[in-house]
């Protein structure tokens, strides 16, 4: 049975979704609504199974309710796929059938951009269902909002690591010129960091380096620059059995989802090799506040300025790892859980 694929047993729904007419195969798994209605983005891919699809929708769904509890958010953790290539199935109507199966959950489940889906397809789907979010009329691209998050959390892993409140003269290794992680080394360049960056796109690269006076190396070669921070913003699993061996960094701080291949245990071989990890669903955490604040009627300029307490949240977990004697990661997931048990016994992060 397709459940085998995945330990489901701690998410409060999992529904699969059909519609015959416009081939839509979609799951929306909610992980956990304690602090509110779950958010989080749906995903097109082409998964090899419907195995595959479960699987990673169930992680990323628990995910996002450690997200959204770490950034001291109302919110719960979800997340929707769409089975399937999305240059062949995605359309208007396909599109539609999906904003009713969103809309049917009654709230439950907020949805917005993720990979292969963007604002367009959250225009369509809010034509026929109130729950979703990143539309032209909203806040848009919450892509700046999180590179200004994460520069903040690099910032207090510096100050920690260093002793000093600024990037100035620091070095740091961007894996990725996406969005954010573009977005990143610009902030870092233009405040006087040393920057070397890679991606599988040569003319981002070219483009990067003549502009800002940067270096660039090829995409494996990212792993072996001297640098004081390496930034995974590209893909999961950067961070691994094989390439930590290789960093020669004291920090790893970057806005990809995912950093650690297994969580746990490459946690704690970085702590062992004393490189300070800055868990990855803490520091990039900006694009759920902006979509957040854009679900709640905020503005852009809250989403930055709440972007900010990014860094000292994260010096309170890197403080609680160091008294504890824990992982950073550790640290954060146990903010998060108190969040959760302690709801009742909190004062609410926001109101409205």
């Amino acid at each position: 049975m397709v459940f085998d694929a995945g330990d489901h047993r701690d998410h409060e729904q999992v529904t699969f979704f059909s519609d015959e007419e416009t081939g839509l195969r979609a799951i929306i798994s909610i992980h956990d609504t304690t602090l509110g209605p779950s958010l989080g983005g749906t995903r097109i891919l082409d998964y090899d199974t419907e195995e595959d699809a479960l699987t990673d929708v169930l992680r990323l769904s628990r995910a996002m309710t450690y997200k959204s509890a770490a950034a001291d958010l109302d919110l719960g953790g979800g997340k929707a796929v769409i089975i399937g290539d999305p240059d062949e199935i995605k359309s208007e109507d396909l599109m539609r059938a999906y904003a009713r199966a969103v809309d049917c959950l009654d709230g439950r489940y907020i949805t917005s951009v993720d990979v292969n889906s963007g604002v367009e397809d959250m225009e369509i789907i809010s034509e026929h269902t109130d729950y979703a979010v990143g539309t032209r009329d909203g806040l848009g691209d919450p892509s700046p909002v999180t590179a200004h998050g994460v520069l903040h959390g690099l910032k207090a892993c510096v100050e920690h690591v260093y002793g000093t409140d600024t990037v100035s003269d620091v070095d740091v290794a961007v894996q990725g010129l996406g969005k954010v992680g573009h977005g990143l080394a610009e902030k870092l360049a233009e405040r006087g960091a040393s920057v070397t960056v890679t991606d599988i796109d040569d003319e981002k690269m070219a483009a990067f380096t003549d502009e800002h006076d940067a270096d660039s190396v090829a995409p494996d070669d990212i792993y072996d620059v001297d640098c004081d921070v390496f930034a995974p913003c590209a893909f999961g699993g950067a961070i691994n059995d094989e390439t930590i061996p290789r960093l020669s960094c004291d920090i790893v701080a970057g806005a990809a989802n995912n950093i650690l291949a297994d969580e746990q245990r490459h946690a704690g071989m970085l702590k062992e090799e004393d490189i300070l990890y800055a868990p990855d669903y803490v520091i990039n955490a900006a694009g759920i506040i902006t979509v957040y604040h854009e679900y709640h009627g905020g503005t852009k300029q809250q989403a930055f300025e709440d972007a900010e307490d990014i860094g000292d949240r994260l010096l309170t977990m890197i403080e609680r790892a160091e008294d504890e004697g824990t992982t950073v990661l550790d640290a954060a997931n146990a903010y998060a859980e108190e969040r959760i048990e302690n709801k009742d016994q909190t004062t609410p992060a926001r109101s409205w």
